[in-house]
């Protein structure tokens, strides 16, 4: 018996042993969601479609229920009348409610209404705010499973609360998802939303909205990849009554190609690319996004005058100017060939010369340069110095140009040479 035992392995401990019950009252939640679902239905009965009687209602009854912990299912209530199952459906077992934003007039002042229930409701509980806004992004992406009313008024509701700022312009994330687009729902949704918000606002606070969010460039793709073109957008939106949204996109899309442009034209200027090739480059740029000569000739002179380290010296620096621009003045020819264009050079040269103080003085000998060059026209530098010219050096630079201007005044036909007064 006693080898029997001391042959024996000794047992190892095991998990299982005597449970410790915890108390019920400290598991137990005040309510479960079916629980908060019907005191806040109840409630919604009983004030019927007072919308000021609504908001007392919510206001008063968050000192009472667990607004934080079930704030999906108050929001869920509020737009569909109940708790919504994946997809947007409401589940068949469950009790509702027609105070609610789905069940009520398909028009914007009572939207406006139903916003304020929000703003009153948030502005009341602050920690309701993050809830709102997953709730909102969510039902975005529920919107197929929506009607087609339903989302109508989802996406006036919308617009209003992002005029407010009770919701931030990062939840149109949720318009890009790749169903609603390709089935154009999110652009559907958009026109509506748009319209909402800029009713409230203008189309300026709208940008600075989506700038804020980094958005501003990309409402192109609430459309599918093969329409997304600023043609596409205009086309679809300016039916749609929103001009203004066309208009400022395409703008958007214009500032982004004379970025891109303006970069590529220094990296091509400072790799040496021949002339021809990089007017072939503008061109087709210039065509692609449908960019003027005037904007281009703005942006060259800009890239000519950033590709070198100017000289401090005054009495140095017109000489290094006019190398450089003589040049250069050949790619400067072949986008001058409007004088609407060569007076926007005009200006600008006169603009760069008065915000860079040692080039005050050569002002003249590069329009001069120019003349020669066949950059620059009779025409515009007459008009310019009659009544085109800025205010910005305006009686220094009229003064360097008086005796060139009188010579061209009394030249024929341009095709004398230049005096030798104004060398």
């Amino acid at each position: 018996r006693v080898s029997f035992m001391n042959n024996q392995k000794p047992q190892k401990p095991t998990l299982s042993g005597q449970r410790f019950k915890t108390r019920k009252r400290d598991e137990k939640e005040r309510f479960d969601p079916t629980q908060f679902q019907d005191c806040i239905i109840q409630g919604l009965t009983e004030t019927g479609t007072d919308l000021e009687a609504v908001a007392k209602f919510l206001d008063a009854s968050g000192a009472k229920l667990d607004y934080r912990r079930y704030a999906e299912t108050l929001f869920d209530i509020l737009v569909a009348g109940g708790m919504l199952a994946p997809g947007g459906t409401l589940a068949d077992d469950m009790t509702r409610t027609n105070v609610c934003v789905f069940a009520a007039q398909e028009d914007l002042e009572t939207m406006q209404a139903f916003a304020q229930v929000f703003n009153k409701l948030i502005r009341r509980y602050k920690y309701l705010e993050k809830g709102f806004e997953d709730e909102v992004k969510k039902l975005l992406l529920f919107l197929k499973g929506f009607s087609e009313s339903e989302r109508n008024k989802l996406a006036m509701l919308t617009g209003i609360l992002l005029a407010n700022g009770t919701l931030n312009a990062s939840i149109l994330n949720s318009l890009y998802n790749e169903n609603l687009v390709k089935e154009g729902v999110s652009a559907a949704f958009a026109v509506k939303l748009f319209k909402s918000w800029i009713n409230e606002k203008d189309i300026n606070a709208v940008a600075v909205s989506l700038r804020k969010v980094n958005m501003d460039n990309r409402l192109m793709e609430l459309f599918p990849a093969n329409k997304q073109s600023v043609e596409h957008f205009s086309k679809y939106f300016t039916e749609a009554g929103l001009k203004e949204l066309s208009e400022y996109v395409r703008n958007q899309q214009s500032i982004g190609a004379r970025k891109e442009l303006q970069k590529e034209l220094q990296e091509q200027m400072s790799r040496g690319d021949p002339f021809k090739d990089i007017i072939l480059y503008v061109k087709e740029e210039m065509k692609k996004n449908n960019i003027s000569e005037q904007t281009v000739v703005a942006i060259i002179w800009s890239s000519v005058m950033s590709t070198v380290e100017w000289n401090k010296k005054e009495e140095l620096v017109a000489e290094q100017a006019i190398k450089h621009l003589k040049q250069y003045s050949p790619l400067l020819a072949a986008f001058t060939t409007q004088g609407q264009s060569e007076l926007t050079l005009l200006l600008k040269i006169q603009e760069y010369c008065y915000d860079n103080i040692h080039f005050m003085k050569a002002f003249q000998k590069i329009v001069v340069l120019f003349y020669k060059a066949e950059v620059l026209s009779e025409e515009p530098i007459l008009k310019w110095y009659k009544d085109a010219h800025l205010a910005k050096g305006k009686s220094v630079f009229l003064e360097q140009m008086k005796k060139f201007v009188e010579w061209l005044k009394n030249a024929e036909e341009g095709n004398q040479k230049l005096s030798s007064q104004v060398e």
